[in-house]
């Protein structure tokens, strides 16, 4: 059983920070790519950042120079810096683990989602 539970998310005026954190806990071998998504009400769901094992970023380029991904591999932690939030940073921000149990292959792990953590930003 694995379960990510994120936390730091909250209500903050237009141009606040916000930092969220993402743990995942449970029979893990091994975590792979780490990552927050978001999805606000009638939109699709897409990703605001990702970092692998080694440490490689990619950012949805709405949130390029404002939003920084982080990860701590030694305490299944991920990080997400939210700076100089906009309106249309509200929505759900979901956690998202590439984990690899003793269940699973050498060649790929099984995606986790946290429960997900809302954030609004009021202008």
């Amino acid at each position: 059983q694995v379960q990510l539970v994120e936390s730091g998310g909250g209500l903050v005026q237009a141009g606040g920070s916000l930092r969220l954190s993402c743990a995942a806990s449970g029979s893990i071998s091994r975590i792979n790519n780490m990552g927050w998504y978001r999805q606000a009400p009638g939109k699709q769901r897409e990703l605001v950042a990702a970092i692998t094992r080694p440490g490689s970023t990619n950012y949805a380029d709405s949130v390029k120079g404002r939003f920084t991904i982080s990860r701590d591999i030694a305490k299944n932690t991920v990080y997400l810096q939210m700076t100089s939030l906009k309106p249309e940073d509200t929505a759900v921000y979901y956690c998202n683990a590439n984990v690899f149990t003793s269940s699973d292959s050498d060649y790929a792990g099984r995606g986790y989602w946290g429960q997900g953590t809302q954030v609004t930003v009021s202008s």
